[in-house]
């Protein structure tokens, strides 16, 4: 009861002081206007002949004075409505106050709750800038690392771009070695040129001018009639006259280029278009590599390094002639030699 009436008299207005300046300063102007007309009745004693002017000005004072006291009498009825006004509000004033004592008294339960969430977002609150503050610590952390990164960056592109000098040079020399290999590899070729040219004068003239003989290219080709039946890859007898004049080409050019120079003959196997289908050779790809490994073995029979010998077999894939003619399948059935980089 205490704090509603506290808050009453914070909330009330006191009127009086103003009411009571206001008749003061009516009373002074009664005063005022009593001893103006005072003054101008002496005025008038004293200069009531020959100064009508006076009297005149006199006159227009008294009139303003007049003005003056209807002015002042009517803000005095504009402040008593305005008292009467006040007052009203000072009850309308009163009675919310009795209101909100009223609200007051029940919100003072509501307070104890709001304290008690009040403790609780305090609580979340710290707790949220502890995690903030962990936060930033962990940004700071990664910022140092980020630092860290770079300068590691900064060096790496550093080594990069020596090591991208390096790589230029290297490419350089590597240019420079691979032109060099290549002239060298260019003589190789061109004294393997020279061996393999003397081998086939030296194999042409031993084995005479028979037409079926013939030089292809790189090649020496010779039918596989000559040395082998149809369907087999077992040298005939009479083959042997024929490989032995090869064997010993083969060996004089052996013995001729210098062991630095990797070189190997190449004993390739043909066949024709006719297929073959037997227990021992199931197509002609069996066919001619039997072959070819035949002469291959006669050769090495006949001395020659195996180091310096390779059997191929081609089956029918690499014709020479075409059609299928007797010529052409007698031609396609054959066997090549050619000597070659290792």
């Amino acid at each position: 009861m205490a704090l509603a009436r506290g808050r009453r008299q914070q909330y009330s207005t006191n009127y009086w002081p103003g009411f009571v300046d206001m008749l003061s300063t009516l009373l002074l102007v009664v005063i005022f206007l009593m001893s103006m007309f005072m003054v101008t009745n002496y005025i008038i004693t004293q200069a009531s002949s020959g100064k009508d002017t006076m009297l005149s000005r006199l006159n227009r004072q008294l009139s303003e004075l007049t003005e003056l006291l209807a002015l002042e009498r009517s803000q005095k009825d504009s402040a008593e409505d305005n008292l009467a006004a006040l007052q009203a509000t000072l009850f309308d004033k009163d009675k919310e106050n009795q209101r909100l004592t009223g609200l007051l008294g029940d919100a003072s339960g509501l307070t104890e709750n709001a304290k008690g969430r009040i403790e609780i977002l305090g609580t979340k609150l710290k707790d949220q800038r502890n995690i903030t503050n962990d936060a930033l610590a962990k940004v700071e952390l990664l910022n140092q690392q980020l630092a860290a990164l770079r300068l590691q960056l900064a060096v790496l592109n550093e080594a990069l771009e020596a090591s991208e000098a390096k790589d230029q040079e290297s490419q350089t020399k590597i240019a420079n070695l691979g032109q060099r290999l290549n002239v060298a590899l260019a003589l190789k070729v061109q004294q393997l040129a020279r061996y393999r040219s003397d081998f086939f004068g030296k194999l042409r003239e031993a084995l005479g001018s028979r037409e079926d003989f013939e030089i292809v290219g790189d090649r020496f080709v010779f039918p596989s009639d000559v040395l082998f039946d149809p369907g087999s890859a077992e040298l005939k007898p009479a083959a042997a006259t024929q490989l032995n004049k090869l064997s010993t080409a083969l060996k004089e050019i052996e013995g001729n280029i210098p062991p630095d120079l990797a070189w190997v003959m190449r004993v390739d196997g043909h066949t024709d278009i006719t297929p073959i289908n037997s227990a021992e050779f199931p197509s002609n790809w069996e066919l001619s590599s039997a072959r070819a490994i035949s002469v291959v073995r006669y050769l090495m029979d006949q001395g020659i390094s195996p180091e310096h010998l390779v059997a191929a077999g081609f089956g029918e894939f690499q014709p020479i002639g075409s059609g299928d003619s007797d010529q052409a399948l007698a031609k396609n059935r054959r066997i090549e030699l050619k000597i070659t980089e290792r």
